[in-house]
C-alpha cells in the first residue's frame, strides 16, 4: 500500500494544483456526458422534424399511394426504389422504407432489409398516427419517422418510414472535443494561476508554514495545553478567548466550551476579568482568588505595529507563599534569637569580668537592671496585647530593635485581645514583616524609633507601623508590594518578599494594606486591615 508521500505533494501549491486538476477532470467528464446527451437531444429534435416531413411527403405522393392502394407495389418496385433513394439523398437519411401494414419491408432505398420487418416498438403508426422516435434500424440505433399510408376508405394500406442513424462515439467526440479541449485548457490555466495565488495568500497568512508544519504545530499546541502546569489564556484584540489551557480552567474556575466566547460573557471573578481584558503588560501581579494565590503575568502580542492579542499566564503560588511566610517567620525568630544571644554573651562577659574583679555588688546591681529591663519590655507589651503569639513576637522584636539601636514602642491606645489561631498567625506574619522593614528603614538613615499600633474594631484587626526611615517615594507607592521590590538594593537574595506576603495575607482575608507619610512628613506609616477575626 502506497504511503501518502508517494503521490500527495508536500507543498501547499502542489496540493491545490492536484485538487484543481481533479476538479477539472471531473468537470470535463461531466461536461462530456452532458454534451453527448445534449448532442443526442439536438440531433433528435432537428433530424426528427425533417425526417417526419420527408416521410409524410412520401406517404402522400401519388405514385406511392397509387401503388399501395391498387396493390401494384411489386410491379412498380423499380420506380418506388428510385424514389426512396432520391428521398434518402435529399434528407441525408440512412434508410427509407415502404412497408405493408404489419411493417414488412416491400421497398427499400438500399435494396437491403426487403421482406424483413421494421422496428415498430412503441410506434403509433398502426393507429393511423404519425410517430417519431428511436428505433432499431436493422442493428443500428436510429431516429425514425413513421407515417401511415391510408386509402380512400381510411384504412391502413402501408407505412412510410425515413430513418437516420445516430452518429458514432467517434463522430460525437470529434464534434465536441475541440470545445472541450479549449474549455479544459482555459480552466487548467485558471486553476494553476488560482492555485499559485491562493497558496501564496495562505502561506502569507500562515507565516510560510506548509500543511504538515501547521498540523505538527496544532498537535504540539494541544499537547502543551493539556500538559503545562501554568495556566495560559490568550485573548484576541476583540476580547474573545482563543486559547485556554487545562490548568487555567482549573485555576480560574471555568467549565464547558470557553474558546470563542468573549471575556465579558464568562462567569469570572471581577479581578480576573479585569486582568484578562486590560491591554497593558503586567509582571508578577498577585491575585487572591478564593483560597488560591495566583501570580499573573500578561504580555501583549504585537504584529505589524498593531496589538492583535494578549497572552496571560497564571501561576499557583498558594503553597509557595505560605512556605515563604513560614520561612520569613522562622528567619525573624532566628534573627531575634541571634541578637538576644549576642546581647546575652555581652552581658555574661560583663558579669564574668565583675566576678573576677570581686565586684559582687556591681554584679547584683547589673543583674537587677537587666531583669528590670526585661520585665519592663514584657510589661509594656502585655499591657496592650493579650494574644500570646503576637505578644511574644513583639517582645522578641523589641529586643532585636534595641540591639540595633531602635526604640520599638507600642502606641498608648493599642489594645489587642486573644485571637483565634488562624487570625493570630496572620497578624503575626503581617506585624513581623512590617516591623522588620520599619527597623531596617530607620537604621538606614539613622532613625531611632518605630511605633506599633494594634486594635480590634468589631471583627477587624487594625495594624499600623510607623518608622523614622526615609519614607516611600511617591512614584514607588504602586510598586512596593510587588514581589522582588526592596529599598535595600536588588543584589540581596531573598529580599522583596515581606511586603508581598503582607499584601497576600490581606487580600486572602479580604482586607487591605496602604502606606503613607508620617505626621511630620518624614518616615512611612503602613496601615493594615484584617477582617474576619474571631476572639479566642
Amino acid at each position: 500500500m502506497w504511503s501518502r508521500s508517494r503521490w500527495w505533494p508536500a507543498t501547499l501549491a502542489g496540493q491545490f494544483l492536484v485538487l484543481q486538476l481533479t476538479v477539472l477532470l471531473a468537470v470535463v467528464a461531466l461536461a462530456s456526458i452532458v454534451s453527448v446527451q445534449q448532442s443526442d437531444a439536438d440531433f433528435r429534435d432537428t433530424r426528427g422534424a425533417r425526417l417526419r416531413a420527408a416521410a409524410e411527403s412520401m406517404a402522400n405522393t401519388a405514385v406511392v399511394r397509387d401503388a399501395f392502394v391498387a396493390d401494384r407495389v411489386e410491379s412498380r418496385r423499380g420506380t418506388l426504389t428510385s424514389y426512396t433513394q432520391r428521398v434518402r439523398t435529399n434528407v441525408q437519411a440512412s434508410g427509407v422504407y415502404l412497408t405493408d401494414p404489419e411493417g414488412r419491408v416491400l421497398v427499400s432505398s438500399d435494396f437491403g432489409g426487403r421482406d424483413q420487418h421494421i422496428d415498430l416498438g412503441s410506434s403509433t403508426v398502426q393507429q393511423l398516427r404519425t410517430w417519431t422516435g428511436d428505433v432499431d434500424d436493422f442493428g443500428e440505433r436510429a431516429i425514425a419517422a413513421q407515417v401511415p399510408i391510408i386509402d380512400d376508405q381510411g384504412d391502413l394500406v402501408g407505412i412510410s418510414m425515413v430513418a437516420q442513424s445516430y452518429p458514432s462515439w467517434t463522430e460525437r467526440a470529434r464534434s465536441v472535443l475541440p470545445d472541450l479541449l479549449t474549455f479544459a485548457g482555459f480552466a487548467l490555466g485558471l486553476g494553476v494561476a488560482g492555485a499559485f495565488l491562493l497558496s501564496r495568500l495562505i502561506r502569507r497568512r500562515t507565516r510560510g508554514l506548509e500543511p504538515a508544519a501547521i498540523a505538527a504545530l496544532a498537535d504540539q499546541r494541544e499537547a502543551l495545553l493539556h500538559s503545562i502546569r501554568e495556566g495560559v489564556v490568550a485573548v484576541a484584540d476583540d476580547g474573545t478567548v482563543t486559547v485556554l489551557s487545562d490548568s487555567a480552567r482549573e485555576l480560574i474556575g471555568l467549565d464547558g466550551d470557553v474558546e470563542g466566547r468573549r471575556v465579558d460573557d464568562l462567569d469570572l471573578d471581577p479581578a480576573v476579568r479585569d486582568l484578562l481584558s486590560d491591554d497593558a503588560a503586567i509582571r508578577d501581579h498577585v491575585v487572591v482568588l478564593g483560597e488560591r494565590v495566583l501570580v499573573v503575568n500578561r504580555n501583549p502580542v504585537v504584529e505589524g505595529g498593531r496589538r492583535v492579542a494578549s497572552v496571560t499566564t497564571l501561576r499557583d503560588r498558594t503553597e509557595l507563599l505560605a512556605l515563604q511566610s513560614e520561612l520569613s517567620a522562622r528567619e525573624s525568630i532566628t534573627n531575634t534569637l541571634r541578637a538576644q544571644t549576642h546581647e546575652f554573651h555581652n552581658q555574661l562577659h560583663t558579669i564574668s569580668g565583675l566576678v573576677q574583679l570581686g565586684e559582687y555588688d556591681e554584679v547584683s546591681r547589673l543583674v537587677g537592671t537587666l531583669s528590670r529591663r526585661r520585665r519592663e519590655i514584657s510589661d509594656a507589651v502585655l499591657a496592650h496585647v493579650e494574644d500570646p503569639a503576637v505578644a511574644a513576637l513583639l517582645i522578641a522584636k523589641t529586643s532585636l530593635a534595641v540591639e540595633r539601636g531602635v526604640d520599638l514602642r507600642i502606641a498608648a491606645d493599642s489594645s489587642l485581645p486573644r485571637l483565634d489561631p488562624e487570625a493570630s498567625t496572620d497578624v503575626g506574619t503581617v506585624l513581623g514583616n512590617l516591623v522588620d522593614n520599619a527597623v531596617d528603614a530607620s537604621v538606614s538613615v539613622g532613625g531611632t524609633s518605630v511605633e506599633v499600633a494594634l486594635s480590634l474594631e468589631g471583627d477587624v484587626v487594625r495594624v499600623a507601623v510607623a518608622d523614622t526611615g526615609p519614607g516611600v517615594p511617591p512614584d514607588e507607592v504602586g510598586r512596593i508590594f510587588r514581589r522582588g521590590w526592596s529599598s535595600k538594593g536588588p543584589t540581596v537574595e531573598g529580599r522583596g518578599v515581606g511586603l508581598a506576603l503582607v499584601q497576600v495575607v490581606c487580600e486572602r482575608r479580604g482586607g487591605s494594606v496602604g502606606v503613607g507619610a508620617g505626621e511630620d512628613g518624614t518616615g512611612a506609616v503602613f496601615e493594615v486591615r484584617l477582617p474576619g477575626v474571631e476572639v479566642g
